[in-house]
């Protein structure tokens, strides 16, 4: 599969693993996540900076520092690399994802200019956007919403793009109507939705439900992107599965089937 907007230069490969490949015009630079980097055609130059890169983070270095501080509270790295097309032609720079899941392209100037996102979301962008943080004004928001008071905020008029697990998909909510989630399937928002947390209620949900016990819910107007498969749900999984005895694998030869695969010996 391959998505492409002309107008923007970008596609986007694959289906589980997916990689973006950002078209550099001659002068222009994308900036990615420590890690995220894939691969880039001859031409371009490969610097490390303090920070996004963006004229919000200041001029001057107490500013950089400050700027680069803040993106340490939402779980990124102190240092971003900026990737600058110093040739002739067009030339081509990948990010790959870092885990099973969709790459969302954000056009931020069609977004009001300010997306809000889970930590950890952010993957690459256009120079020029800022990746800060964004504090949960709201008490239960930030006790109970699965990401704590800091979220990750997104301001521009460029081009970011952000990585969520699982298949993300998009819904538009209209003024004044309701959706309710796992709060770990939240990937982002616009600013225009109203974001809180509430609780599931009811005894037998409480305690039985295996769902948490808070829902995360979202009152339009805005745009909302939802996640079948957080992280930490995945990562769970994973590390149930390596710390425990397979017993239920193998049917009816139990360890003999564990034994046979590798790990009875």
């Amino acid at each position: 599969m391959a998505i492409s907007n002309h107008e923007i230069d970008y596609r986007i490969y694959g289906e589980e693993m997916q990689y973006v490949e950002i078209e550099l015009d001659p002068g222009e630079t994308a900036i990615g996540e420590s890690g995220a980097f894939m691969m880039m055609e001859d031409g371009i130059q490969m610097q490390t900076i303090f920070g996004d890169g963006s004229q919000q983070q200041g001029n001057g270095l107490l500013g950089k520092l400050f700027s680069a501080g803040k993106r340490m509270l939402v779980g990124e790295s102190l240092f971003m690399t900026a990737f600058t097309n110093v040739g002739m032609g067009k030339k081509h720079v990948s990010f790959a994802s870092p885990y099973p899941g969709k790459i969302i392209p954000l056009d931020l100037q069609q977004l009001g200019n300010k997306v809000i996102a889970q930590k950890d979301a952010f993957l690459c962008a256009a120079k020029g956007v800022s990746i800060s943080i964004e504090f949960q004004r709201k008490l239960g928001t930030g006790i109970f919403g699965g990401e704590g008071f800091i979220m990750e905020k997104l301001e521009g008029d460029g081009m970011a793009f952000v990585h969520a697990g699982g298949h993300v998909f998009e819904r538009t909510l209209q003024p004044g109507e309701l959706l309710r989630l796992d709060t770990g399937c939240l990937v982002a928002y616009t600013q225009g939705i109203d974001f809180d947390i509430q609780f599931v209620g009811g005894i037998k949900n409480t305690l039985f439900g295996g769902e948490g016990l808070f829902f995360a819910t979202l009152r339009g107007p805005g745009k909302v992107w939802i996640q079948t498969l957080p992280i930490s749900r995945l990562a769970s999984r994973v590390l149930s599965y390596g710390t425990t005895n397979r017993k239920e694998e193998g049917s009816i030869l139990g360890g003999i089937g564990n034994m046979l695969d590798g790990d009875g010996w």
